[in-house]
């Protein structure tokens, strides 16, 4: 089931990059990975405890947010607005990929798709 929800959370961010492609907006590719890395800033508010942390990382990672930012984008006929829900929804398809959900107050690592498995190191002898 998870490779299946990868694989969704995969289309989801071709999706994005897909509708990118046919704004008009030009940009170049590092400004695009600046831009598509930028929600990461959500994860400042953990600098003060783990429940901003949350709540400031939720909003920059939220996909009803990103489509709404869209859709305000579409109604408004705004192509910035609209890339900037595009990167948001995309951004959050990428992080899904790789198991970074929206995050619970207790813990950093305590997503809506599970608790973030801790990196093992090997020590060497």
């Amino acid at each position: 089931m998870k490779t299946l929800i990868k694989l969704e959370e995969l289309a989801m961010f071709i999706l994005s990059v897909f509708f990118i492609s046919k704004l008009s907006i030009q940009l170049s590719w590092w400004l695009y990975i600046l831009l598509f890395l930028s929600p990461d800033i959500g994860a400042a508010g953990y600098l003060f405890n783990t429940k901003i942390g949350a709540v400031t990382y939720n909003l920059f990672h939220h996909k009803a947010i990103a489509v709404g930012i869209y859709i305000a984008g579409i109604l408004t006929q705004n192509e910035y607005l609209q890339l900037a829900g595009l990167l948001l929804f995309g951004h959050s398809s990428f992080d899904r990929i790789f198991g970074y959900g929206l995050k619970y107050p207790d813990y950093f690592k305590h997503t809506h798709l599970g608790v973030l498995a801790e990196k093992k190191t090997a020590i060497a002898s």
